[in-house]
């Protein structure tokens, strides 16, 4: 009887020219291996940046003299601040701050060159929008060396005495709606939207190709129902699930890390309605383009990594390139991480989020198009 040698180096070649054949079939696969990388390496080589610079930046400048022109440019000429409009009231410029429209407000007050030149330390007020204290924080921390050095090149001569000073400004910093600079009222808000993007999609990407592996998927093309009623049947029951992890992650933040909560919390479910549904309509989309589970896995892991990172969960939205802040502002987590914190951290109403809701609403019917479509090809 002749003996079996414990390795073929004939077998164990052929199965590796079989999973070669099999991963140039399953092009989606072979597409994420190389895809994959290759997104990462972009992300974090060009748009990951820790400290953001060119920040919009809005002056409320009641002094329009030369002290006041100086104070500006020495700001810009720091790179850390855009000058992006004029305001000419208070209430304009909280206004400007809760739909972040504006990242600081720097306000020149009346008589400040008066003041000033009779070395009674004049107030600059430079308010800040603090609700992710990692966008600012380098910026607050250079403005009174920024500001101090920059009016010093024209304290000279007669006012060189000014100069002497320790300070001949009198700096005020108000860093708004997180003025201790806690990260847990920045990141535990955020992680209500990041939770439901990756289960809602991911849930739901399983849907359909669950439905084809079990071999089921012929019961439900044959029962007299529209694409559009199977694809929202399948979405409406994981709302429910998507609001159970709403109200855990809010009674989490409110009992555990104390964020404070300053606005409506109807109209943060309301925001939360509208996200899970984009969430699950991308998720159903994914299904009806993967063959099997692996591949709407892979395909939601693809989704969910630019959403990570170009939202502004984990990093300074405005400090990346304008590429990725574009990518960025097509993904429905950017815009929810931006409601959920201007609700609970600023107060905002429904004329805040107005905006950002609607994107989201936009969002979701692109995508839930796209699945009614490619389901109407499935059934064909």
């Amino acid at each position: 009887m002749k003996k079996r040698t414990p390795l073929s180096f004939a077998r164990f070649w052929a199965i590796v020219i079989k999973e070669f054949v099999q991963m140039r079939r399953d092009r989606l696969t072979f597409g994420m291996i190389i895809g994959i990388p290759v997104v990462q390496l972009m992300l974090f080589g060009y748009a990951i940046n820790g400290d953001p610079k060119r920040l919009p930046t809005a002056v409320l400048l009641a002094d329009s003299s030369q002290f006041g022109r100086t104070l500006l440019s020495a700001l810009k000429n720091s790179e850390y601040f855009t000058f992006v409009r004029e305001i000419h009231t208070e209430a304009e410029a909280e206004g400007a701050l809760a739909r972040g429209e504006v990242q600081f407000v720097v306000t020149v007050p009346e008589n400040f060159s008066r003041d000033l030149l009779r070395g009674e330390k004049p107030a600059i007020l430079v308010e800040a929008d603090a609700t992710d204290p990692s966008a600012t924080g380098n910026a607050i921390a250079s403005l009174r060396t920024v500001l101090n050095g920059g009016l010093r090149h024209d304290l000279t001569g007669p006012l060189a005495y000014l100069a002497a000073t320790a300070d001949p400004i009198d700096l005020r910093v108000h860093a708004r709606y997180n003025p201790e600079g806690i990260s847990q009222y920045n990141i535990v808000p955020g992680l209500m939207g990041v939770v439901l993007t990756m289960t809602m999609v991911m849930i739901t990407g399983l849907a359909i190709t669950r439905e084809r592996e079990r071999g089921t998927m012929e019961n439900l093309l044959s029962m007299p129902t529209r694409p559009l009623e199977v694809l929202l049947g399948k979405i409406v029951p994981y709302i429910f699930v998507g609001y159970i992890q709403v109200g855990l992650i809010l009674t989490a933040a409110r009992f555990l890390f104390h964020v404070p909560m300053a606005g409506s919390i109807p109209l943060l479910l309301l925001a939360a309605s509208v996200f899970i549904a984009a969430n699950l309509a991308m998720g159903i989309t994914f299904s009806t383009l993967a063959k099997n589970q692996l591949q709407a896995v892979q395909m939601t892991f693809f989704f969910f990594l630019p959403s990570l990172l170009l939202s502004g969960f984990m990093f300074p939205f405005r400090g990346m390139p304008g590429w990725a802040q574009v990518i960025g502002e097509v993904l429905p987590l950017t815009h929810f991480l931006r409601i959920v914190r201007g609700i609970l951290l600023k107060g905002n109403g429904f004329q805040e989020v107005a905006l950002q809701l609607w994107q989201i609403v936009l969002f979701a019917l692109v995508v839930l198009t796209v699945g009614v479509k490619r389901y109407r090809k499935t059934l064909d």
